[in-house]
């Protein structure tokens, strides 16, 4: 299989409120909006990879879904989360393989990991 392009779709239990803390809170950029109305989506560059927010559920989202988010400074997404009163779970600490990991939590109680690789870190190196 060849796989040219990826998403993943979030069915929230408010789309109002998940679009205000993915593209407000968060911030990420639109990639592209349809439909109209409440439960109108809405898509987010994530990286290399795209995050859908559409219709409405009223289980919310698999209670195993998590999602990673590499960023270039973890301790500053750290300070601007707060001053957008993004709910931490956990601040930036470095884990003992490597990396530099907060936990943050949406709406529906997604787990996001907000990840930061070190510059000394293997994943930045091709052997």
């Amino acid at each position: 299989m060849h796989v040219l392009s990826s998403r993943i779709l979030l069915t929230p239990r408010d789309p109002a409120r998940s679009r205000a803390f993915y593209g407000g809170a968060l911030g990420l950029a639109v990639y592209r909006e349809f439909g109209t109305g409440e439960e109108r989506g809405t898509v987010y560059f994530l990286g290399g990879g795209f995050l859908e927010v559409s219709g409405r559920s009223a289980e919310g989202p698999a209670p195993g879904l998590r999602l990673w988010l590499q960023v270039a400074d973890c301790a500053a997404a750290y300070e601007e989360l707060r001053a957008r009163d993004v709910e931490v779970l956990r601040p930036p600490l470095r884990e003992p393989w490597g990396l530099v990991e907060m936990w943050i939590t949406d709406p529906d109680g997604v787990r996001i990991a907000v990840v930061e690789v070190p510059e000394d870190h293997p994943l930045r190196y091709r052997p």
